[in-house]
């Protein structure tokens, strides 16, 4: 029976948390060097930077300024914390290593074109609901031409919650039993999902943001289930289907 997939894209179908590790362990390396003597540590900076970069999310949601401003504003309460004087400079070079997190290459995660293709081809109809700013995930998304299998049925949300799938399943006029979202976040992707009534997959991350990491108080009313691989999604749809008599 044809079905209505959502996909997730960041961690999903192409990497996307590693690259900001990456820059933020430059951050930490820039931020330990210059706070040298102030018995600073790494995981206490770490510990600050995800504090206030997981609260502007919540407040802009996922603009791409809020993640070089949580450089910024880490490294201005620290020099208040310990009394060193900040540097326009500094800060400069901080905010520039923020936003080269979204010059990197994209990545597909493994088997992702033969999961697609194998869903497309058992007829399924294939839409893509990312979260982030329109410049930077249209770059994303040409570079891995995955307009081939979502055509014109792209969403991109700055905020990604209960409210926003709610106004695509509804302005889509989908089929809620017959509708599946795919996502690693079980913040943005599995509990609106649920709570919305449409069957959902949480597809695991080698390493997971804070912010996704939260606990679900939400009734499935249909499928839920938690895979490792995008090329088990294709057989498990299909058993879900079998047994319940499609």
């Amino acid at each position: 029976m044809k079905q209505t997939i959502l996909f997730d894209l960041d961690d999903t179908l192409i990497y996307c948390n590693k690259y900001f590790y990456f820059v933020i362990d430059q951050f930490t390396d820039l931020m330990t060097d210059w706070f040298r003597g102030f018995n600073i540590t790494v995981t206490e900076i770490r510990d600050k930077q995800t504090e206030i970069d997981i609260a502007g999310v919540h407040v802009v949601g996922f603009k791409s300024d809020h993640f070089p401003q949580s450089f910024v504003d880490t490294y201005r309460h620290f020099s208040n914390l310990v009394g060193r004087r900040t540097s326009p400079v500094e800060e400069e070079q901080l905010w520039k290593l923020g936003r080269s997190v979204y010059e990197h290459d994209v990545e597909p995660y493994p088997h992702m074109e033969e999961t697609l293709d194998e869903l497309a081809s058992r007829g399924h109809e294939l839409h893509l609901y990312t979260g982030g700013e329109l410049l930077i995930q249209q770059r994303k998304i040409q570079q891995m031409q995955l307009e081939r299998y979502f055509g014109p049925r792209i969403y991109v949300r700055s905020k990604k919650n209960v409210e926003a799938m709610e106004d695509i399943l509804r302005e889509g006029k989908f089929n809620r039993s017959d509708t599946w979202m795919i996502g690693n976040s079980i913040r943005t992707d599995v509990i609106p999902a649920l709570t919305n009534g449409i069957n959902a997959i949480h597809m695991k991350a080698d390493a997971e943001w804070a912010y996704n990491i939260v606990g679900i108080d939400v009734e499935p009313k249909g499928a839920f289930f938690t895979l490792n691989q995008l090329r088990d999604i294709p057989t498990s749809i299909y058993n879900y289907l079998q047994k319940r008599g499609n």
